[in-house]
């Protein structure tokens, strides 16, 4: 009885590290992938860029390219934005959200970097 009981003992701990191990597989630690600041509240600062996100040839304002620049230099923020509640509600694309940083001419973008099935061009 004793050998059988151990390995459950076993078994548990081990599936409870490996859980464990999961929270932390996108490497965000406590925070959320925009650090500290909630992803929602993000979402609502690319508001200049809502029309650009939802057609691909209507125009990208200087104020939505501003902003995108700086949105760039995280990334994994910038594509958990593209999937908020906020941009969803806003009619935002994703496939054409990923365009705008090329769209606006942005020279150091990181290309080709996925946002759920869509790369950043």
């Amino acid at each position: 009885m004793g050998a059988p009981m151990k390995f459950i003992c076993v078994l548990m701990f081990v599936m409870v590290l490996s859980i464990a191990g999961f929270n932390g597989v996108h490497g965000y630690g406590e925070y959320g992938p925009c650090g500290k600041h909630n992803v929602e509240k993000e979402a609502e600062k690319l508001e200049p860029c809502t029309w650009a996100a939802k057609d691909l040839y209507a125009p990208v304002s200087r104020r939505c390219c501003a902003i995108m620049e700086k949105k760039l230099k995280t990334p994994g923020c910038l594509c958990a934005i593209m999937f908020t509640n906020t941009a969803r509600n806003a009619g935002i694309k994703p496939e054409i959200a990923v365009t705008i940083p090329k769209r606006c001419n942005i020279a150091v973008r990181p290309v080709g970097h996925k946002c759920g099935a869509f790369p950043l061009l």
